[in-house]
């Protein structure tokens, strides 16, 4: 089975949820038509990755000023399902594709003030599939970010193979990464907002132990994208022009780039894969097949929904 798929670099529309909910809508049209059946936006496009903000915390203290711009973000963030996934599921049923894109989820199931690093699959008949929220934010990202948990670790079986996803740190997660394994993730979406070389060497370590294809997908992005009205604004004073300069890459199951990462601007990487190539791949190495060791190595999923507390009233 052969199919074209496309990682989509590009910035949002930074603390926008309706504009950079268009912008995805728009890529992802402009990449089906350039053939892709499969289409991977970054870690938290909609409506942004708030790189280089504080939101005005200090350990011990958080500031008035911080607060407006974390309400700000609130209010741009998504619910799941809403009006924003009803658009991308149009999106994705117009443009024929499975779309898995990044967001920030605002939560609807209990007080509607926490928010979830989330990615959603969209099938080509515009359905919303599922969500994987991140399980771990990493280091200041946990001031923004709730945790998810076992209930959202799906992979997906489609007629291209089957996709899951981990999102960016995540991946550095051994029982993660033996999870996905264990479904039998043949397309591995990584969003990420890591742009270092050494994120090269995980993707690709990633694709070479799992015997998959890993897309992996990032956003450039320039301090001028940043809106200037932001009260924090001047957090962003020592931060350089190019804030991420982007790296998406698509990484076949023995380790190889298919396509190499791009740097220093917006763009939709394009590229064939044939799932053959992952048969080829296991002949030497089957990480949860004839090189597991199930009699010495055993591992346990929660999958459970963590419930929060019930008061009685």
């Amino acid at each position: 089975m052969k199919v074209k798929v496309a990682v989509v670099q590009a910035a949002s529309v930074i603390m926008d949820g309706e504009a950079s909910t268009q912008k995805a809508i728009d890529l992802t049209i402009e990449a089906a038509e350039k053939g892709a059946k499969i289409v991977v936006f970054p870690e938290a496009f909609i409506p942004a990755y708030p790189r280089g903000l504080s939101f005005g915390t200090k350990i011990g203290s958080r500031s008035v000023e911080g607060r407006q711009d974390w309400l700000r973000y609130l209010e741009n963030s998504i619910p799941v399902p809403g009006k924003a996934t009803d658009r991308l599921g149009g999106a994705a049923q117009k443009a024929g594709v499975y779309l898995m894109i990044g967001v920030i989820e605002r939560d609807q199931e209990t007080s509607g003030g926490t928010l979830y690093c989330t990615v959603l699959f969209f099938g080509p008949d515009g359905t919303l599939l599922g969500k994987h929220r991140k399980l771990k934010p990493t280091a200041a990202e946990r001031i923004v970010w709730g945790e998810g948990d076992g209930s959202t670790l799906p992979v997906f079986d489609t007629p291209y193979g089957k996709m899951g996803a981990l999102i960016c740190w995540e991946n550095y997660m051994p029982l993660a990464r033996a999870a996905m394994y264990a479904k039998g993730v043949q397309i591995y979406i990584a969003p990420t907002a890591d742009s270092r070389d050494l994120w090269q060497s995980t993707i690709r370590h990633i694709a070479a132990e799992g015997r998959c294809f890993v897309l992996s997908c990032n956003q450039y992005v320039t301090k001028d994208m940043y809106p200037t009205d932001l009260v924090c604004y001047d957090e962003l004073a020592s931060s350089p022009d190019e804030m991420c300069t982007g790296g998406s890459a698509i990484v076949g199951p023995l380790g190889d780039y298919i396509a190499e990462p791009v740097y220093g601007r917006e763009d939709i990487i394009i590229a064939d894969i044939n799932l053959q190539d992952i048969a080829l791949s296991q002949f030497d190495f089957d990480v949860t097949g004839h090189y597991s060791r199930p009699d010495v190595f055993q591992l346990t999923v929660n999958e459970e929904k963590k419930e929060n507390v019930k008061w009685n009233k």
